[in-house]
């Protein structure tokens, strides 16, 4: 055994994040260590190791220890596969050369990586470990054919200056989350008083929740919510859980599926209904982004507060489209925090913001 060393993305598989770390074979486990500061990530008996999957059907086969299956290893680089087989003889699936002619499985190989560890890590626990590796550009196909079926016939509110203050706003809080892809966000004029977020990073403000604020750092405050839905993949993991990796791939590839052809937002909305865990992660998230860009993290709870006292017998369905909510005096109590730091809209954005839809 020569000890090469190699690079990969590591997932714990309890959190949304990804360290590249670097991956050494001894005579008895792999060693894995961030790529920064070289600091232990993981030991893994190399008895214990197992690849999920193979060249011919995915992108990149998965690499797992046995009794851990929601931690994955990634290994993205041929080469690097090879040399790490070739110190490692009980993976050496995990360099078997793809076969010539499949176009098609490339296409979609890693959505298919991500069904097969779906089915093997069972839909409700793998749904959180393999929803940051469904492919973006997939996701946000999934997310525009939901949105099509709860809003897509409703008038937009588009007042340039508020929609860029908007924005900017949320991919600050997604960069800072180390989330690596683009936010958007849609304006829809009216009611009811909710937002929520789609797969892809959509998120949907309705105006009318726009008009209830009292100022902008009650809106931050919503908005850091519905961010850490997104950061975390709340959307997706929701969307696999209800209905399965089959009709998952087959909405995003085209192919016929019962997603697609519901008749019911209502339906699709208590299928991606965020149950209080999500909910509790998703305000803890928003918090603490708020707090790490120096920005005013009060106005979530003071939402919190104003909903509870204009609805005290139903405050939490009326907090979020998603029903199973926290209680929301528990919500209030869990992220109250002192009426420090800057403004989250400067005051020349907030207006701009209440007035996005003139």
């Amino acid at each position: 055994m020569d000890d090469a060393v190699v690079r990969g993305r590591y997932y714990d598989g309890k959190s949304a994040a990804v360290r590249t770390v670097t991956v050494r074979a001894t005579p008895g486990e792999l060693i894995l260590r961030d790529a920064g500061d070289q600091s232990l990530v993981a030991r893994w008996p190399i008895v214990e190791l197992r690849v999920l999957g193979d060249s011919e059907h995915e992108a990149v086969p998965l690499l797992v220890r046995g009794g851990d299956a929601a931690a994955r290893l990634l290994i993205e680089a041929p080469a690097d596969r090879r040399a790490l087989a070739a110190d490692v003889p009980e993976i050496a699936r995990l360099a078997v050369p793809r076969p010539r002619g499949a176009q098609r499985v490339l296409q979609f190989g890693a959505s298919l990586a991500a069904a097969l560890a779906l089915v093997w890590f069972a839909v409700d626990r793998g749904a959180g470990a393999v929803a940051p590796l469904v492919p973006y550009g997939l996701q946000t196909r999934l997310g525009e054919t939901v949105y099509r079926q709860l809003a897509g016939q409703r008038a937009l509110c588009r007042g340039k200056e508020g929609m860029v203050a908007l924005i900017g706003f949320a991919n600050r809080l997604a960069v800072a989350a180390d989330y690596d892809n683009a936010i958007q966000i849609r304006v829809v004029r009216g009611g009811p008083v909710n937002a929520f977020t789609l797969p892809g990073g959509i998120i949907v403000l309705y105006s009318d929740l726009i008009d209830r604020m009292s100022d902008g750092d009650e809106l931050g405050g919503v908005l850091a919510h519905e961010i850490g839905h997104a950061v975390n993949y709340h959307p997706i993991q929701a969307l696999a859980r209800q209905y399965g990796v089959e009709q998952i791939l087959k909405a995003v590839t085209g192919g016929y599926s019962d997603l697609g052809t519901l008749q019911s937002g209502g339906t699709l909305l208590l299928a991606m209904r965020n149950g209080r865990d999500f909910e509790r992660e998703a305000d803890a998230t928003g918090v603490a982004l708020l707090e790490r860009l120096g920005l005013r993290a009060d106005g979530m709870a003071r939402f919190f507060e104003g909903l509870l006292k204009s609805e005290p017998a139903d405050a939490a369905s009326v907090a979020g489209i998603w029903s199973s909510h926290p209680p929301t005096q528990e919500r209030i109590d869990v992220t109250r925090r002192p009426a420090t730091g800057a403004p989250d809209f400067a005051e020349k954005d907030w207006q701009s913001i209440r007035a996005i839809c003139r």
